[in-house]
């Protein structure tokens, strides 16, 4: 893997493939859009209302609001992974589309990136459809501090597709996606204060939650929700960032070793 790590080589090529990926996804767009939102809706919309009505406030806030800062940022990890995942697997190893587009003048940076950018597009649109959920029920603090949620979600986006593709370069079938699923995801779910306080955990899994990258983003999503400034942004940004930027350095390396034998 060595001799195929080397910094990115990016250019504007990577948005024709963005441009592919679009055109392909627009013409099942509502089915896709469904899909992806029914999940986290039902979840924050369920569980706020029937759960909440049980609970006071949780962390000064009703739960409904809790839950729906939380949701944003599980909804925005979940498109995007489930973008670079699935869809890209299928456009890499299934249907060769990858090939077909580096018989052109472009190069597998080029490709990869388009990737990327395609699933911060995806997860964009499942965090401002959440966000929409939030400013039609009326549970936010102020209007003006929720539209930062926005850079919000595309960094989040950024952050688990960087991740997601180093999953995909590695991944043999559909079948081993499950791991990543089961070992990453679900935990960070649980760990990272999307339905309670990561304050209620034991002091352990509080020092392992602080590392994760999902509460990072809940970090900079829930005091926007209510109208507050996040603390240590600057700390939460870079976590993100960096999680991102070395999931798509490694992806591309292990890609190109997979591809470009």
């Amino acid at each position: 893997m060595t001799r195929h790590l080397r910094i990115p080589r990016l250019s504007w090529r990577f948005i024709p493939v963005w441009q592919r990926n679009y055109l392909v996804w627009k013409k099942l767009a509502i089915p896709s859009i469904l899909g992806n939102l029914a999940d986290p809706m039902l979840y924050m919309l369920g569980l706020g209302y029937g759960l909440g009505s049980l609970l006071p406030d949780v962390a000064g806030m009703p739960y409904l609001t809790f839950l729906a800062a939380g949701t944003v940022a599980y909804s925005t990890m979940n498109a995007a992974t489930f973008e670079v995942l699935y869809s890209s697997f299928s456009r890499m190893h299934v249907q060769r589309t990858w090939d077909a587009i580096m018989n052109a003048p472009m190069t597998l940076d080029d490709v990869m990136l388009g990737e990327l950018t395609w699933a911060v597009s995806k997860s964009l649109l499942s965090g401002l459809a959440i966000l929409a959920v939030i400013w039609g029920l009326g549970i936010y603090g102020s209007f003006w501090m929720t539209l930062w949620i926005i850079p919000v979600v595309a960094l989040v986006g950024f952050c688990f597709g960087g991740m997601g593709l180093v999953m995909n370069a590695l991944s043999p079938s559909y079948d081993f996606f499950l791991y990543y699923f089961t070992l990453a995801i679900t935990p960070m779910v649980l760990l990272c204060g999307v339905f309670y306080p990561v304050s209620q955990l034991p002091p352990l899994l509080q020092d392992v939650s602080a590392w994760l990258p999902l509460t990072h983003a809940i970090d900079l999503a829930r005091p926007l929700v209510v109208g507050n400034v996040p603390d240590d942004i600057a700390l939460h940004i870079a976590g993100l960032l960096a999680y991102g930027s070395a999931g798509y350095v490694i992806a591309l390396a292990l890609t190109r070793k997979r591809l470009l034998k």
